[in-house]
């Protein structure tokens, strides 16, 4: 092994395997990669589902650049700087109306932590302390810190660290192959998934339950898309039983399903919701949680020298997450990229979709331009035909992602007609020779 190589530990990577044939990346334009070899590689995934405008937009370079020659650097608590304020003045324009309030972290995981203490908080200081019980989804995925993998649902991500957080339970997840296989769009069975909430409820009596956490799309654990009426009746059961509704948007946030977000797109709105990765088109890192004006102003109440809510990191609101933020906005509108995936959403499928049939394929779904293509597993190794997938597609010069034995597709929004059909082209030529 390299020593040039060793040192760094990398996260959610098999080290091993990319130590001895390392995939480096040296630059990026627009929809493409180049690697140290020259190669050009098409972002068939948004980086990591967050370059939503594509790669090296220049209002964003800029912003960064001038940003950092003017404000490195301003203290959070008890102090701000101007440009936090506008981002959260233009983001909360885009949200539904119902959503006022911007609170920043610097990460997903951090928002969903973040959103998860003030769910608990709030009902401590609205007099009914005795709400801390949490509820997730079973294959959810929140982030990997102690609340997040809590509250998430994927086995991998929870089985080596203990006990997690006490007081936590899920719901079913919403993955029906005997009904719903090879949809497109929402699936039309399985609303009555969310009932299972009310079994929690009766189980643990709504008196305790603070929050249910949900992914609109559940991405990182395969894309599977809400049934049709699923995310309403979610929320009917929480108004009912007085149980806020934290949505996290870390991935389907800033125009992945054809809105500004999903809970447009879908037409529910959360009482909460997180966001990131899209926030600062993945170029500084950065997170943020939206919330409910009454659920805001619960806080806002005793001597008003005194901190409302002892939470905050030490970048929140950084002034170059600020600036990058601001130049993704402005892209963003001048593209028109909130809403191109649902211009691009019907090719986007058909081509997607045409993957039906091809060898181990068992499963395709799509909503805007967020797509999965389950496979059968080998038998006795999980994941091992999805990732000779990915290095098929690599070898190819397009990035893929996936997880465990599925492919999982979140290309920039600025993606072309073109550039879907290289991409499917590739996914075909691989499960052909997998």
């Amino acid at each position: 092994m390299s020593t040039a190589l060793d040192a760094y530990w990398m996260p959610f990577t098999a080290n091993r395997q990319f130590k001895q044939s390392p995939r480096l990346l040296t630059r990026a334009e627009g929809m493409h990669y180049i690697d140290d070899q020259g190669r050009q590689v098409l972002d068939g995934a948004a980086g990591l589902w967050c370059v939503n405008a594509g790669h090296n937009r220049p209002k964003i370079v800029q912003a960064i650049q001038q940003q950092a020659a003017e404000l490195d650097y301003a203290p959070p608590f008890q102090m701000g700087h101007p440009k936090a304020f506008e981002l959260a003045e233009r983001l909360v324009k885009l949200l539904p109306e119902e959503l006022t309030k911007v609170f920043y972290t610097n990460s997903g995981s951090e928002a969903v932590e973040t959103a998860l203490k003030m769910a608990i908080a709030y009902h401590r200081a609205r007099g009914e302390g005795q709400r801390t019980r949490l509820i997730g989804r079973e294959r959810g995925y929140h982030g990997v810190n102690f609340g997040g993998i809590s509250v998430g649902g994927i086995s991998t991500n929870r089985k080596m660290f203990g006990t997690m957080l006490g007081g936590v339970d899920h719901i079913r997840h919403t993955h029906d192959l005997a009904r719903n296989a090879f949809s497109i769009g929402l699936p039309a069975y399985g609303a009555e998934f969310a009932d299972d909430l009310e079994r929690v409820i009766a189980l643990h009596d709504a008196s305790t339950i603070a929050a249910v956490i949900v992914e609109p799309v559940a991405g990182s654990t395969g894309v599977l898309i809400p049934p049709q009426g699923y995310l309403q009746r979610l929320r009917e059961i929480c108004d009912r039983h007085g149980i806020l509704l934290i949505f996290d948007e870390v991935i389907t946030g800033f125009g992945r399903t054809g809105s500004p977000f999903a809970a447009q797109t879908f037409g529910v709105v959360p009482d909460l919701m997180t966001v990131a990765k899209g926030l600062t088109n993945g170029c500084v890192p950065m997170g943020a949680v939206f919330a409910r004006q009454s659920v805001h102003d619960v806080f806002m109440n005793g001597p008003e020298h005194l901190i409302e809510f002892f939470h905050g990191y030490t970048y929140s609101a950084h002034p170059l997450a600020c600036a990058a933020a601001l130049g993704t906005l402005d892209t963003y509108e001048e593209d028109g990229l909130l809403t191109r995936a649902a211009e691009m959403e019907g090719y986007f499928a058909e081509q997607l979709h045409s993957l039906k049939g091809e060898p181990n394929v068992i499963d395709v779904r799509n909503v805007g331009l967020v797509g999965g293509v389950e496979l059968t597993p080998i038998a006795g190794e999980p994941a091992k035909r999805g990732f000779a997938a990915f290095l098929d597609c690599w070898n190819q010069g397009v990035l893929i992602r996936t997880t465990g034995d599925t492919i999982a597709l979140s290309p920039p929004l600025i993606i072309a007609r073109d550039q879907i059909d290289q991409l499917i082209g590739a996914i075909r030529t691989a499960l052909r020779r997998l």
